[in-house]
């Protein structure tokens, strides 16, 4: 079926209808994942209406879906490293998670990862060092897609840190390493599959760490 603009697997009962618990139906982006997500089903669709990349459609939300990864592919350098980062915490400090999903060219990598007590801030800054850390290539250009605003400008625009010097720090070194890095701010929830699933990633990792 169609959710958000993409194309997903769900779950049906024998009979050939959706499977719903309380409204809610379990989907996939992909059979080969170990984890899944729960949509509404009034947010569930025919498979025909999910968004071909780089194709416009007359639905307002499936067009800005389709327009946003269309502007991203565009700027994409040739034989880029993509890593989609988030990190989630429950309270603020409070147990927290980190998500990560790396591609290069048709591989693709996935990390869920509970990192114990932490703040927000530090969640996202320690997922987007966990990706650097898995590269073991720096003469690729890289990109990193992440929605937090802090930890993007404060990798980009020079920020002095103020808190978390020692992972700010770290972080730095590691960028120093390749010689073609970028980040990409991105709107968080706004229909990138590799973001909602670098989300997904992030909060199931404090499920499990709480378990």
């Amino acid at each position: 079926m169609s959710f958000k603009g993409n194309k997903v697997w769900v779950e049906i009962n024998a009979d050939g209808n959706l499977k719903a618990e309380n409204g809610m139906v379990r989907v996939k982006y992909n059979l080969q994942q170990d984890y899944e997500y729960k949509a509404k089903i009034e947010n569930l669709f025919p498979e025909d209406q999910a968004v071909p990349a780089g194709k416009k459609t007359t639905s307002k939300t499936a067009k800005k879906v389709s327009t946003t990864q269309k502007d991203i592919a565009e700027k994409l350098p040739d034989h880029c490293i993509k890593i989609y980062t988030d990190g989630a915490s429950s309270g603020n400090p409070g147990p927290a998670g980190i998500g990560v999903v790396l591609i290069y060219g048709d591989k693709k990598k996935e990390i869920s990862s509970f990192i114990g007590s932490a703040t927000n801030n530090i969640a996202e800054l320690a997922a987007i060092k966990a990706g650097l850390e898995k590269l073991k290539r720096f003469d690729l250009p890289v990109r990193i897609f992440s929605d937090s605003s802090y930890a993007v400008g404060l990798l980009t625009k020079g920020w002095k840190a103020k808190a978390n010097q020692e992972l700010v720090f770290e972080i730095r070194s590691l960028m120093k390493n390749f010689s073609d890095l970028a980040f990409i701010k991105v709107k968080g929830h706004s229909g990138i599959k590799e973001n909602e699933v670098a989300d997904f990633l992030a909060t199931s990792a404090i499920k499990k760490g709480l378990k």
